[in-house]
């Protein structure tokens, strides 16, 4: 196996980002991460996008945002309709194979223009659930319910997630839910959807994140402390709610397992947690400890760009390796209802 890592990362997270597309929005990013390595279009090896058509109401969208990139001449390139850090695995997977060693990996999302929260009622069950339009926050608070009337947390666990969240995100300049608020005043609100009040929901935003990868000397060449990807895993669970426990997460559990999340101290871990209940059932699914510092960039409920969180989770625990911040991170990336699919990696710096 190829030593691969995170050499840049480059993001961008607004509450709405009403006066540009998403290629007008995306080409600076994408100049930002290739300028902070050096490189040039021609001089990535291989090219990986993660966005959604159905989010841009366009089909084949995406091709327009490989034009930002500058593929003339033409390059290597592959897109995902899916949250981006699963474009960073096909990446990852591509420089292991030993024939490039470098990766340009980038994805975006504008939910602001529609209802994000009726809009994933699509990508449920489509002959019994879809069509009866769930509410993707009425999903949650279903599994939420499950949670509290098995005693796997409390709405006071919960208040608590959401206020750090809230206290971590006041020093991201990325975040959007900053306002801090205490225990005593989340648990004070009128609920959203019952058990749910809107500290526990995730802060709709438009944006989005790139990623340089490089493999072996090419990355110490680029960076001068890479984020190297130490182990990386992804995994599903049933997609029919009916038929799975809502309390926990098996995909995570597993996938952090093959990542190797056990076999050492997590500084700190960057979950994909749209929910204050998503963070909990993350946490236990992956085993950490009070030692760890969860989402200290506020995570996933203080800016949540559908199509990039993921990635941005990733890019976040890199950044903070490269600081110097922290020698071991996790980081967790998440697609469907109640947290169906997970993606896993481990980062360390050397």
């Amino acid at each position: 196996m190829r030593d691969i890592a995170v050499v840049a990362f480059a993001q961008r997270q607004e509450s709405k980002i009403n006066t540009e597309s998403e290629v007008e929005f995306m080409v600076p990013l994408m100049n930002q991460a290739k300028d902070a390595v050096g490189l040039t279009q021609q001089e990535m090896g291989f090219t990986c996008s993660g966005s959604s058509d159905f989010l841009a109401g366009q089909a084949f969208s995406f091709v327009m945002t490989i034009d930002g990139t500058g593929p003339v001449p033409p390059i290597s390139e592959s897109h995902v309709e899916q949250d981006g850090a699963w474009a960073l695995y096909e990446a990852w997977v591509k420089l292991q194979c030993g024939e490039i060693d470098t990766a340009f990996v980038y994805s975006y999302g504008k939910s602001s223009p529609g209802s994000l929260r009726d809009v994933l009622a699509t990508q449920m069950d489509p002959y019994y659930v879809a069509p009866l339009w769930p509410d993707a926050f009425a999903i949650e608070a279903m599994a939420a319910r499950q949670l509290l009337d098995q005693g796997v947390v409390s709405e006071q666990q919960l208040a608590e997630i959401s206020s750090r969240s809230r206290e971590h995100a006041a020093s991201n300049p990325h975040a959007i839910r900053t306002t801090p608020k205490t225990v005593a005043d989340i648990l004070a609100e009128d609920y959203a959807m019952q058990p749910l009040r809107p500290s526990d929901l995730p802060a709709s935003s438009d944006g989005g994140a790139v990623i340089v990868l490089a493999a072996d000397d090419k990355a110490r060449e680029l960076c001068e402390r890479p984020a190297w990807i130490r182990g990386i895993d992804h995994r599903s669970d049933a997609h029919t709610l009916g038929v799975r426990d809502l309390t926990q997460s098996m995909s995570a559990r597993i996938a952090g397992e093959k990542a190797g999340v056990g076999d050492d101290k997590i500084d700190i871990a960057e979950l994909h947690a749209p929910f204050s209940t998503s963070e909990a059932v993350l946490t236990a699914a992956l085993g950490l400890g009070d030692d760890t510092v969860i989402n200290p960039s506020g995570g996933a409920q203080a800016a949540h760009t559908m199509m990039a969180s993921g990635l941005i989770r990733i890019g976040e625990a890199a950044q903070r390796i490269s600081r110097g911040d922290a020698d071991r991170a996790v980081a967790t990336a998440a697609s469907g209802p109640c947290l169906q699919q997970n993606l896993v990696a481990v980062l360390e710096g050397e």
